[in-house]
C-alpha cells in the first residue's frame, strides 16, 4: 500500500512539475522604430505584435506556454538598437528577437545576435541581411533585390529601358540602389542618371532637376523609405516630369499617400499584397491570411492597414510555428525556423532551409501597385 501511495505521489509530483514548467512564459524580444523618422514602419509593427501576443495568450498560449513580449522603441537609431539588443539578450533573457524595423539597424546588431546565439527575425528589406546566410539571422520580408526585379519587369513590359535613380542614403536606400544597379545590368536597362539624398533633406529639387535635364530618361526609380520618397514625389510633380515615377516597397503605407498628397497619383510601386487584400485573385494562396489580418487590424486600430504591420505578423507567427514544433530555447527556435516549410504568411509562402534564411516565394508575396484616386490599385 505504501509503495502504491509512494508511486502515486511521485507521479503527482512529476505532473505538478511538468505543469509548472509548461506554465513558464517564453520571452520574445522586439525592436521597433515606433517613433522617429521610421515610425510609419514601427508603429504598425508594434501594434500588431502587442495585439496578436495578447490574442494568442487569451487563446491559451502556444504549446502550453504563454508568450511574453519585451519590446523596445529604437527610433530607427542603430546605436539604440545595439543597446536594446544587448538588454534583450543579457537582461531580459529572450528566446528570440523580432526586428529591427530598418536595414541599417539590423546590420548593426547582427554581430551581437550571432555571438550570443539568439535567433533574429528582421523586419527590414535589405538582401544583405540574409545573404550570405548567417546561422542566427532570418527574415521573411521581400528583399530589395526582389523589389528591383519586380519593378524592372514592369518597365520592360512597358518598353522602358533607360531610367534614372534617386536613392535615399540610409541603409535601405543604399542597399536597394546597389541591387537595382545589378538587376538593371542583367535586364538590359541603362541607368542614365544616379542621384542620392540624405535622411534630413527636405527638398530634392536640385537632384531631380539634374535628372530632368538628362536626355533619354524614360522613368525615374526612387529606392528609399520614410518621408524622403514623399518629398521626392512632391518635387517630381512640381518640376513637371512627364515620365513615370516608381517607388519601392518602402512606401507601402497610406502615410506615404497622405504626405505626398495628389502628387502621388499615378506612382507605381511594389508591395506585399496585404494593402490590396480583397482585390487579390482567389488563386493567390496568401489571400485569406491577408484579408483576415487587414480586417482585424483596421477594426482594432481604426486606421488603414500597412504592409509593415504584416511583416510583424509573419515574424511573430513564424516563431509561434517554431514553438509549436517543440521549441522553447533559442537553439531549438533557430533550428525550427531554418526548417520552416509551407508557412503561408502575409508576405508570401515561406520555405526556409540551411542555405536560404528567407525562403520567400515572390510570386505569391509581391504585387505591383499604382496609386489611383488616393488609393492602391493592382497595376495594369
Amino acid at each position: 500500500m505504501k509503495r502504491l501511495i509512494g508511486k502515486a505521489l511521485t507521479l503527482l509530483l512529476l505532473f505538478w512539475s511538468a505543469t509548472l514548467f509548461a506554465a513558464e512564459p517564453i520571452k520574445i524580444g522586439a525592436l521597433v522604430a515606433a517613433t522617429g523618422p521610421a515610425s510609419f514602419l514601427g508603429d504598425p509593427e508594434l501594434k500588431t505584435l502587442r495585439h496578436y501576443v495578447e490574442k494568442i495568450n487569451a487563446d491559451g498560449g502556444v504549446a502550453g506556454h504563454k508568450l511574453e513580449l519585451v519590446a523596445y522603441d529604437t527610433g530607427a537609431n542603430p546605436k539604440k538598437a545595439v543597446t536594446f539588443t544587448k538588454r534583450l539578450i543579457y537582461k531580459d533573457k529572450v528566446a528570440a528577437i523580432i526586428g529591427p524595423s530598418t536595414t541599417g539597424e539590423t546590420m548593426a546588431i547582427i554581430p551581437i545576435v550571432q555571438k550570443a546565439k539568439v535567433p533574429l527575425l528582421s523586419m527590414a528589406g535589405g538582401v544583405s541581411i540574409v545573404e550570405p546566410v548567417k546561422p542566427w539571422v532570418f527574415k521573411i520580408v521581400a528583399t530589395d533585390r526582389m523589389a528591383c526585379q519586380k519593378i524592372m519587369e514592369d518597365m520592360k513590359k512597358r518598353d522602358i529601358t533607360r531610367i534614372a535613380m534617386i536613392s535615399g542614403s540610409g541603409g535601405f536606400g543604399k542597399s536597394m540602389r546597389k541591387q537595382c544597379k545589378m538587376v538593371a545590368k542583367d535586364m538590359g536597362i541603362q541607368i542614365l542618371a544616379d542621384e542620392t539624398y540624405g535622411k534630413k533633406d527636405t527638398d530634392m529639387s536640385a537632384q531631380l532637376l539634374k535628372i530632368k535635364n538628362t536626355p533619354g530618361v524614360q522613368a525615374v526609380l526612387n529606392p528609399g523609405f520614410g518621408q524622403g520618397p514623399a518629398i521626392v514625389t512632391k518635387n517630381f510633380k512640381q518640376l513637371g516630369f512627364t515620365v513615370p515615377l516608381y517607388e519601392s516597397h518602402g512606401v507601402a503605407s497610406k502615410k506615404y499617400i497622405e504626405i505626398a498628397g495628389k502628387a502621388a497619383e499615378g506612382v507605381r510601386l511594389v508591395s506585399p499584397p496585404v494593402v490590396v487584400a480583397e482585390k487579390l485573385p482567389d488563386s493567390n494562396p496568401v489571400k485569406k491570411v491577408c484579408v483576415d489580418y487587414k480586417k482585424e487590424y483596421e477594426n482594432t486600430f481604426k486606421t488603414p492597414v500597412s504592409s509593415f504591420g504584416g511583416h510583424a505578423y509573419d515574424a511573430l507567427y513564424a516563431v509561434v510555428d517554431a514553438i509549436k514544433r517543440g521549441a522553447t530555447t533559442p537553439q531549438q527556435i533557430r533550428d525550427n525556423l531554418e526548417n520552416l516549410h509551407g508557412f503561408v504568411g502575409i508576405d508570401g509562402v515561406v520555405n526556409m532551409s540551411p542555405k536560404d534564411h528567407l525562403g520567400l516565394d515572390t510570386k505569391s508575396g509581391m504585387v505591383l501597385l499604382q496609386i489611383k484616386n488616393g488609393d492602391w490599385e493592382l497595376a495594369e
